[in-house]
């Protein structure tokens, strides 16, 4: 079994390196120049994260492995990513242990302004010893002492459930990193069967659940909407939303804006906020926008945006077959 690290282990080996953490910022420049200060209050509007007491900005950047952030080749395109982050209001990111080196490209910038954000990390560990591996690494990486969300990732089967919350499951490490305030919430995530993060949620009460939601989700034998949404909700479970554009093809000709398919996922009940990649910069901007203009749509409106994607949704929801 791997040594247990404690919250003090990490902050004094956080504080060896303490000396080069207000440098960081673009490779081989001098020191950041969003670090000289504060960041100002952002733009983005936060909603309650279910019944933690916690609020959460309503857009997140998401790390995932299609973006500059996952990839170590293209380390000066993430930086700038993730500072165009910070200066256009975005306190909230998200990644996971599995997103090549995601976790690391963040922690080349974001240190500075810990205090400032909101982080959440992820594992598809299943067992206590190797989730904590995970989550010892993932800290290193993102050189903090703590996460505000860890959650068990891609969760597709009821036999991980089971291996999870048995006897030296995951859940074990959960609770051990909530007592040593490694973690600050857990969370549940799923993009393949919503029966089985429902009965998740029913089994253990996490803090969260990151769900794959969107206009085409409903018309899928299993929607998450339908399935998941109401057992979070009534659980008071905070509700993120991912796969909003699933990877740009609901934004094809015909189908949704970025505007319209933001508005359409922070309008259903019960959703905190929505997770949502970038490849630059601008397309960045432009997701943050869209979602500061959001509106809630009323139930036509809702019914509306679905229809125009009832005869291409199983084009749409083609991540549903992963696992």
């Amino acid at each position: 079994m791997p040594r247990k690290t404690s919250r003090r282990d990490f902050i004094k080996q956080l504080a060896a390196g303490s000396a080069t953490l207000a440098g960081i910022g673009c490779a081989g420049t001098e020191k950041n120049s969003l670090a000289q200060n504060n960041l100002q209050p952002s733009p983005i509007p936060e909603r309650a994260l279910g019944r933690t007491g916690a609020r959460l900005p309503i857009f997140g950047l998401g790390g995932a492995r299609q973006t500059p952030l996952s990839k170590a080749e293209r380390e000066r395109e993430a930086i700038e990513l993730v500072e165009a982050a910070l200066e256009l209001g975005v306190r909230y990111f998200d990644t996971a242990a599995n997103y090549g080196v995601s976790e690391e490209q963040l922690g080349r910038v974001l240190p500075p302004y810990r205090t400032q954000i909101f982080l959440a990390s992820k594992t598809d560990q299943r067992r206590r010893d190797g989730a904590w591996r995970e989550l010892e690494r993932s800290l290193r990486r993102l050189k903090t002492d703590h996460l505000d969300l860890w959650q068990m990732h891609h969760v597709s089967f009821k036999e991980e459930l089971d291996e999870m919350m048995g006897r030296g499951g995951a859940i074990e490490a959960i609770e051990e990193a909530k007592r040593q305030k490694l973690i600050r919430f857990c969370g549940i995530s799923g993009h393949h069967d919503p029966d089985v993060i429902a009965e998740g949620l029913r089994r253990y009460p996490f803090d969260a659940t990151l769900i794959s939601l969107n206009a085409a989700d409903v018309h899928h034998p299993r929607p998450f909407i339908k399935d998941a949404l109401p057992v979070a909700r009534e659980r008071r479970v905070g509700v993120i939303a991912m796969k909003i554009p699933a990877y740009g093809r609901l934004l094809r000709p015909g189908r949704l804006t970025i505007g319209e398919a933001i508005s359409y996922v922070l309008s259903l009940p019960g959703v905190t906020a929505c997770v949502i990649a970038a490849e630059n910069p601008r397309q960045l901007a432009e997701n943050i926008q869209a979602a500061r203009s959001a509106r809630t749509l009323s139930g036509e409106e809702l019914a509306q945006l679905e229809r125009r994607t009832a005869a291409v949704w199983q084009d749409i929801a083609f991540y549903r077959a992963w696992t």
